[in-house]
């Protein structure tokens, strides 16, 4: 299957909680089909990286938003973004709707216009996110949204940690997850929901490949819906 004919970008939404795999599978889609890719999360951990670079350990809103404008492509690629206390800011940053307008904008370019990949021009984008489907780009040819029990999103994250070196304490990783699980759902500017029209993988009893196929086969069906006259 290819998607490479289409006249327009021929983009992917891929929403769900923290730990669910939606990067792991997102980037594997991408690759897969060859569309550029973008971790949208990894744009709200640069405005918490700043942030604490600076010395704010609280999400204070007009910090947060002037911190936001400042992103650039190059804060993608900061080491610390994958830390525990950046994923921990990032989740509070993202809760303030002034913070979430300064990136819509990048994020809707990307989509838009992906950039070429290392291979040369690219078909259309993946984005994984929270609200990918819903707010950033609703007219997405596909979308997905992962999930896992809070109970098995929190041992991938507990292991994942301790696999990094670092350290963690399960009850810790859990209670932090199940508050930001409150946090991203419960906020009034785009909570964390499937799109009506999102197919939903349930991942609690799926290993990555499993996942993996389920759906590379159903953007398989899409592409073939759209195609047909």
């Amino acid at each position: 299957m290819s998607v490479s004919t289409r006249p327009s970008p021929f983009v992917i939404a891929v929403d769900g909680p923290s730990a669910a795999g939606k990067g792991t599978l997102a980037r594997r889609v991408a690759a897969h089909f060859n569309l550029a890719y973008l971790d949208t999360g990894l744009l709200y951990r640069a405005v918490a990286a700043r942030l604490l670079r600076a010395g704010i350990d609280r999400p204070d809103e007009a910090a947060a938003i002037a911190a936001a404008r400042a992103v650039s492509a190059g804060d993608l690629d900061l080491p610390e973004l994958r830390e525990e206390a950046v994923s921990q800011m990032a989740s509070k940053v993202a809760a303030i709707s002034g913070v979430r307008a300064a990136l819509l904008d990048l994020q809707r370019t990307f989509a838009a216009a992906p950039p070429a990949g290392p291979s040369g021009p690219v078909a259309g984008a993946v984005l994984d996110g929270r609200d990918i489907g819903t707010v950033v780009w609703p007219q997405a040819q596909v979308k997905l949204f992962i999930h896992a029990d809070l109970e098995q999103r929190a041992r991938r994250r507990h292991k994942e940690l301790i696999e990094r070196g670092g350290e963690s304490i399960y009850a810790r990783v859990l209670q932090d997850m199940r508050e930001r699980d409150a946090r991203d759902s419960g906020r009034s500017v785009a909570p964390l929901t499937p799109a009506p029209d999102a197919l939903v993988i349930d991942t609690s009893a799926l290993d990555a490949d499993a996942a993996f196929a389920i759906a590379v086969a159903h953007i398989g069906s899409r592409c073939q819906d759209s195609a047909e006259p």
